[in-house]
């Protein structure tokens, strides 16, 4: 976020309480991005402000800064300020920054409320009082509705990416939330794009706003080899990490995660894999990080897994790598991570783990580097292998260059007491070396094509192939498989399925796995590692006024009645066969 324009003004320079300044001087921000100089201003003098920018400039803290500066603190937390954002993913990032931005303010409540996420929570938190509140339309609005969320004392309104929240059909939402607020005193407006509706949303609802259009100059080196790969579910990402780390000729690694949490269990995960690795993140220590980072210049260490914060400013030229493994929700985050190779002349590789639902990031990042990222595929467990082999070839020149005249001398000795051929002896001391963990993966043993789930489509006059509960193909990898208790007697269809899970736990129709349909129940296949509320939910959620009473495969066997005949055989549907009334009850879901 740096500039070399000596004329820009310092953050000091800008009026902003102590407290901010020194949350700023936190993040390692220096001066402030045109977007912050021009915004920042008016918006502590209380004007209305359009902004028009691309992701990636800086603007969440152009209009976090002066907002928190003018929050009232020190009585009981009443909602003064709203945020509206088109997706949850942004709601969490910019109530991250409001609290990251807010850490010395003393009693600063900040709260991200968001379809999907259960509603009790939100509802404690709430009533034990906050004042910035950032949330998705839908849930907003579910909030006001309820008077959950009160609104007198909300006086400063923000709209981030308007033009995404007319994309996805909010642009109502907004009005009508807009509404609700007749004593909001100061309205800002950022939208990378300004169609006709949004315009005629800032001359309805804003008075004689400051318009201020800034244009991304951001561009990732070209001495980075960008590349990515989709992974849907928790247990694809980690097992995608893994496969990566052995198959690429990687020296220093830097992989990228959103919380602090994750950093460290990301790392004891990879030290168990026997890999050099550690955690670095806000909540360590200074003098700790600054170890770490030593460490890993003395290649002690070779994978930092790490947040934004803590890699802020990070430079060592022996990183090869840098693997986003929780995409960033800003292009100038992304920008900021794979900066962190290819220095100095040298190539590095930056590699992004994305999920289907998260395409649209992808292509925001695309837009902001104006490069285009490649597609990549897994490493293949022959391509592991050999990297292994080579590796273990590796070891024993290595170990020939030491002195083994102790070992000679056993060896021989050996050799002279047994009838053991010296290949024999040494492939024995090898498998000693090696210990328990196999030196080769076990290729996988391919599915005969007459074994291979086919998904009827909609079109087809055939019956659809017979198959019973017990013969049903497991779950594909990173997939879990759920039962529910409404079958083909309740007239339930795989469109019913889809529609209601993709609706309640905002789950992307792309990401539900196989659905078969037997009599008297159903089951489906969703990402492994669903949150616990979320499941929750999904258990309780309805098909017209039937209970999905959703749960996982097994752990129904205790609650079933006794053994009854198998069930007639089902009828079986896959995501990618979706017939047309599935894929209309999974579109008309909207995103909260």
């Amino acid at each position: 976020m740096s500039f070399s324009d000596d004329t820009t003004p310092s953050f000091d320079a800008m009026g902003l309480p102590q407290a901010l300044l020194q949350a700023v001087a936190d993040a390692g921000y220096e001066i402030p991005t045109p977007i912050q100089e021009r915004m920042i201003p008016p918006m502590l003098a209380g004007r209305d402000v359009i902004g028009q920018a691309q992701t990636g400039t800086g603007k969440t803290a152009a209009f976090a800064l002066p907002l928190l500066a003018r929050l009232e603190l020190g009585q009981r937390p009443e909602p003064q300020l709203l945020v509206l954002t088109p997706t949850r993913e942004l709601a969490l990032q910019v109530a991250e920054s409001f609290t990251a931005y807010g850490r010395h303010q003393k009693g600063l409540e900040v709260l991200a409320i968001f379809g999907g996420q259960d509603y009790a929570s939100q509802l404690r938190r709430l009533q034990r009082g906050v004042q910035v509140v950032i949330g998705t339309p839908g849930r907003v609005m579910d909030h006001m509705r309820r008077g959950t969320l009160k609104t007198e004392t909300i006086h400063s309104l923000v709209l981030d990416e308007a033009d995404e929240m007319l994309k996805m059909g909010f642009l109502d939402d907004v009005s009508w939330i807009l509404e609700q607020l007749p004593n909001r005193r100061q309205t800002a407006l950022f939208s990378a794009t300004m169609p006709d509706s949004i315009r005629a949303i800032a001359s309805t609802y804003l008075k004689e706003a400051v318009s201020v259009t800034i244009g991304s100059k951001t561009v990732s080196a070209q001495t980075v080899n960008q590349r990515c790969l989709i992974t849907n579910g928790l247990a694809a990402k980690q097992s995608a990490l893994e496969k990566l780390l052995e198959a690429e000729p990687c020296d220093g690694v830097l992989v990228f995660v959103r919380t602090k949490l994750q950093t460290v269990e990301l790392a004891e995960h990879l030290v168990a894999l026997g890999h050099a690795a550690a955690a670095l993140n806000g909540d360590i220590q200074q003098s700790q990080r600054l170890r770490t980072v030593e460490q890993l210049k003395a290649k002690k260490i070779d994978i930092l897994v790490a947040t934004d914060v803590a890699a802020r400013g990070l430079d060592v030229e022996r990183i090869s790598h840098v693997i986003n493994y929780d995409i960033p929700f800003d292009t100038e985050s992304y920008i900021h991570r794979i900066g962190r190779t290819g220095r100095a002349g040298r190539s590095g590789e930056a590699i992004l783990f994305v999920s289907g639902r998260e395409r649209h990031l992808l292509r925001a990042i695309e837009q902001a580097t104006r490069q285009k990222i490649t597609m990549a595929e897994l490493p293949t467990v022959a391509t592991i292998n050999e990297r292994r082999i080579a590796l273990f070839k590796e070891r024993i020149t290595r170990a020939l260059t030491a002195d083994t005249s102790v070992f000679e001398k056993l060896v021989g000795e050996y050799l002279r007491e047994n009838e053991v051929s010296g290949e024999k002896l040494a492939a024995a001391l090898a498998a000693m070396a090696q210990g328990e963990r196999p030196l080769l993966l076990a290729e996988p043993d391919p599915l005969p094509a007459s074994a291979r789930l086919r998904p009827v489509a909609s079109h087809s006059s055939r019956p659809s192939r017979t198959r019973h509960a017990e013969t049903q193909l497991p779950p594909e990898q990173g997939m879990e498989r759920f039962r529910i208790e409404l079958g083909s007697e309740h007239g339930i269809k795989p469109g019913n399925i889809v529609g209601a899970i993709a609706n309640e736990a905002d789950i992307n129709s792309r990401h539900i796995g196989r659905i078969a349909i037997y009599d008297t129940y159903s089951t489906v296949d969703l990402p492994y590692g669903m949150p616990e509320h979320i499941l929750r939910l999904l258990h309780k959620s309805r098909v017209g006024s039937r209970t999905l009473r959703l749960q996982r495969c097994g752990e129904e066997a205790s609650q079933q009645q006794p053994h009854r005949a198998a069930p007639r055989p089902p009828a079986a549907a896959r995501k990618g066969g979706a017939t047309a009334g599935r894929r209309k009850a999974a579109g008309g879901q909207r995103l909260q």
